[in-house]
């Protein structure tokens, strides 16, 4: 198979990178992606796992992707598939300004844009990732407007996945 690649962007700030697909070691997760592009939604970034933004969906797989190529130490320009219920996310410590609810299921896509990442949440414990794509192109300008986005706020910015 052909290497496979997606733009990712911070629409609000016209800041775009291009990501391979990781198709070897995440193939499960990664043709769900692919099929499901594009997808795009509010952005939020990371209060625990540090250098971290991410978008929030509805599911879209057929079946809920198993944890393929896991981590719990994403590096920077790890894109990362996690599923949460409503009940792990339904308070608003966690930033979310949307109902969700027991029983409902969301799908994060997040985008690691800096080093020293780890995925251990204060209410659960360890939250393992899928690590499904790498950007390849632009992580630099990416990590700045990641940054520019944890001190100047997110309100109004978009995360944006779509096929290169």
């Amino acid at each position: 198979m052909a290497d496979r690649y997606l733009e990712i962007s911070l629409v609000k700030r016209g800041v775009t990178g291009t990501a391979r697909l990781l198709d070897d070691r995440a193939p499960i997760t990664c043709e769900a992606v692919w099929k499901s592009l594009p997808l795009s939604g509010d952005v939020y970034h990371a209060k625990y796992a540090r250098n971290e933004v991410y978008a929030l969906f509805p599911p879209f797989a057929d079946r809920e992707p198993p944890l393929e190529n896991p981590t719990v130490t994403p590096i920077p320009g790890d894109l990362c598939y996690f599923t949460f219920s409503g009940a792990e996310l339904g308070t608003t410590s966690y930033g979310y300004d949307r109902e969700v609810r027991p029983g409902t299921t969301v799908v994060d896509l997040a985008l690691f844009y800096e080093r020293n990442n780890l995925l251990l949440n204060g209410d659960v414990g360890w939250v393992p990732g899928i690590v499904w794509g790498q950007v390849v192109e632009g992580l630099d300008a990416l990590a700045d407007a990641c940054n520019d986005l944890w001190r100047t706020g997110a309100a109004g910015e978009t995360l944006s996945f779509r096929r290169a």
